[in-house]
């Protein structure tokens, strides 16, 4: 039996599937940006923020890394994250270069890629905010709870 799937459908997923050994922010989050050609900036066009198609609110990018990945290459992994403002990351643990961080409203999306013949399928992550993993995960956003508007919907 085959069964079609919407392009584009995402699918939730539960934090502790995904990252069984928790999981680390590594650097700061930035915002993402719609690509601005030479052109564009040549004639001091604005760079705009790029937008979530399916929840209409900014896109951030956070690098997470994933002690328990397998594979090197997937060790450390970009999350987009959909908000209404950027998140405002835990506080740094001592001097250590990463913040353990549990993300909220995860999904992930299947994308085609390909190299020459080779092909293979990778996943696209979003989360809908970021706390400290020893937040509470109700309550409105703060330094601890930032991200999205609190709720626990799909991105």
């Amino acid at each position: 039996m085959t069964m079609a799937v919407p392009h584009g459908s995402r699918f939730p997923i539960a934090f502790d599937d995904l990252f069984p050994q928790g999981a680390y922010l590594m650097g700061d989050i930035q915002p993402l940006t719609e690509y601005q050609s030479q052109e564009d900036k040549a004639r001091n066009r604005p760079v705009r923020p790029r937008i979530d198609e399916a929840t209409g609110k900014r896109l951030y990018r956070a690098t997470i890394a994933d002690p328990s990945a397998e594979k090197e290459r997937d060790k450390s992994i970009a999350v987009e994250i959909a908000a209404d403002v950027q998140p405002v990351p835990p506080e740094a643990v001592g001097n250590l270069p990463f913040r353990p961080v549990i993300l909220e409203g995860l999904t992930v999306q299947p994308r085609a890629e390909a190299s020459g013949q080779a092909k293979w399928i990778t996943w696209v992550v979003r989360a809908t905010g970021l706390r400290a993993v020893d937040a509470p995960t109700t309550g409105r956003t703060s330094a601890k709870s930032a991200g999205g508007d609190g709720t626990k919907a799909a991105a």
